[in-house]
């Protein structure tokens, strides 16, 4: 059976380390220290003489000053697998965390899971080619030697860095290396470990390089890593479960993020909020719970975007500038009535937008902002993608319209496209809408959560059952917002109500004759429960 050495990389609160110490071994794991030198004195002996009476943790005695982005976290964790080596002789798997970490499964879970496959989990994908760095810096971190910290010494990392490039001091990357990049947070088997170990004590050339690389904690044992040991053998995924907001920092989880941590198919999670006290207190109690199945997702980092950003789309403006300039100077022109159709169900909008075409001379599109697959006349080009509909959408219908020879057209939308429809109607007082509310029911709900890749097919009910409140209270506060905005030629059906209600609504938003549209016919196929589950 596997026995993991945790190598615990910390700084902060003596009491939550002994206290993650205490119950990291009660499983029969051993753990690891490395206590900031940075950090007060006082506190690195009250770790100290708490572990005295914890026979599987160790304390590093070379402790290191560390600082984020520089040389330094790799030093730390080196000190960890040396003690850990020499420490403790049967441990077979030596995992980083932080003191922000905890686990989501329980100790038994992760040895039955480390003892399926023979391999190592660290993330190593390539430098250069991979999308791994979003921003900032990438050949830069690695040809030009960093002798500064760029967060504490902010002037002298650029000066330095600019002075290197002006004097043309560029390096040379080790030629026998392919640079990898990945999650500073891995669990290496012991056989590789000893391989890094004695690689870097024969190369001293290859430590220096990375001692001067920036950032050398996302490359140095992801590098050697894939130089030391065979593909067939590295597992390109970090164990631990972690998020990053859109400021590229990584997001805590709260008391209420439990069963979405629990499902996760990772065996720890970063990074545990210091005030969740009952998340700590359930996340420990799972750790030392019996041997159980667990249902896994991948869809954390899906549902935590939507449940939680959600509510933040389009409100980094100021609403005065919410429109793009262009669309701010561009209209879809004069005497023109644009009929928008606004449903989240898309097949009951798409079934109205067929027989539209089939009864009427309106030229209805469906959703051609949201689908590739909308066929729109050609363009000269604008019509071939979702980024550049989305870019110029106004000018886009002007196009349509002039394409057609047409004054009359009718696309789709969906309720959360609330500033899309806002724009079209401040432009045109002709703007007519008609809103679509289906019954949200669960398997629908379902489905739609499935096609925004929320979920997956094989995700655990408990997963699905706590998206559903979600996703059906996004729809509502939708509809919510739609009927508050107060929009003349707002027409509204629901598929509970009186047929003949819905065919008198549909005649007045198509503002046709009724012999000529047959509302009633139009009325009676459009909740048509034929593949009603089908997106």
């Amino acid at each position: 059976m596997p026995k993991i050495a945790y190598l615990l990389l910390c700084h902060e609160d003596p009491d939550a380390i002994i206290e993650q110490a205490r119950y990291l071994t009660k499983s029969g794991n051993y753990i690891a220290i490395h206590f900031d030198r940075r950090s007060p004195t006082a506190a690195y002996r009250k770790i100290r003489n708490a572990l005295a009476d914890i026979p599987n943790a160790a304390l590093c005695r070379k402790r290191v000053k560390c600082a984020w982005g520089g040389w330094s976290l790799v030093q730390a964790t080196l000190n960890m697998l040396r003690t850990g080596l020499a420490v403790f002789p049967d441990a077979t798997h030596f995992y980083l965390i932080s003191g922000s970490c905890m686990p989501i499964k329980p100790a038994a879970y992760a040895h039955d899971f480390l003892g399926r496959r023979n391999v190592d989990y660290i993330e190593s994908f390539d430098y250069f080619t991979s999308t791994w760095i979003k921003q900032g810096q990438r050949e830069d971190r690695l040809i030009y030697r960093h002798f500064f910290n760029q967060r504490k010494q902010l002037w002298a990392f650029d000066t330095s860095l600019a002075l290197q490039k002006w004097l043309g001091l560029s390096r040379e990357i080790p030629k026998d290396l392919q640079m990898q990049i990945g999650s500073q947070w891995w669990c290496l088997r012991r056989s590789t470990v000893e391989k890094i170990l004695v690689f870097i004590r024969r190369r001293w050339d290859i430590k220096w390089f990375f001692k001067t690389t920036w950032i050398p904690d996302e490359t140095f044992f992801q590098t050697l890593a894939r130089h030391l040991v065979p593909a067939v053998q590295i597992e390109t995924r970090s164990p631990t479960f972690l998020i990053f907001s859109v400021y590229g920092l990584p997001v805590s989880f709260y008391n209420d993020h439990y069963d979405l941590l629990r499902d996760q198919e990772y065996l720890f999670a970063r990074k545990i909020s210091p005030d969740a006290t009952g998340l700590k207190s359930r996340l420990t109690a799972l750790y030392l719970s019996p041997p159980r199945d667990f249902p896994v997702s991948h869809d954390g980092l899906y549902v935590y975007n939507f449940t939680t950003l959600q509510g933040r789309l389009g409100q980094r403006h100021g609403q005065q500038h919410g429109a793009r300039f262009w669309e701010q100077q561009s209209t879809i022109g004069q005497n023109r009535e644009l009929l928008v159709v606004i449903c989240q169900r898309r097949q009951v909008a798409q079934r109205l937008v067929s027989q539209i075409n089939r009864l009427t001379d309106i030229n209805a599109f469906a959703y051609l902002f949201n689908d590739p697959t909308v066929t729109l006349p050609d363009l000269g080009g604008i019509e071939d993608s979702l980024s550049k509909r989305n870019r110029h959408r106004k000018a886009l219908l002007r196009l349509v319209f002039d394409s057609t020879h047409a004054n009359r057209m009718m696309i789709c939308l969906d309720p959360e496209d609330i500033d899309l429809i806002k724009d079209f109607c401040a432009e045109s007082p002709s703007t007519r809408l008609l809103q679509i509310d289906c019954e949200l029911t669960d398997r629908y709900l379902t489905d739609h959560a499935i096609a925004l890749d929320l979920i997956a097919a094989k995700s655990p009910q408990g997963a699905v059952r706590r998206l559903l409140p979600r996703l059906r209270a996004k729809i509502l506060q939708d509809r919510a917002i739609l009927e508050l905005a107060g929009f003349d030629n707002h027409y509204r059906i629901a598929d509970q109500a009186d047929i003949n209600d819905t065919a008198d609504t549909l005649s007045r938003f198509l503002a046709l004759p009724a012999h000529t549209l047959r509302a009633d016919e139009l009325a009676e196929d459009l909740f048509s429960n034929e593949d009603a589950h089908v997106l």
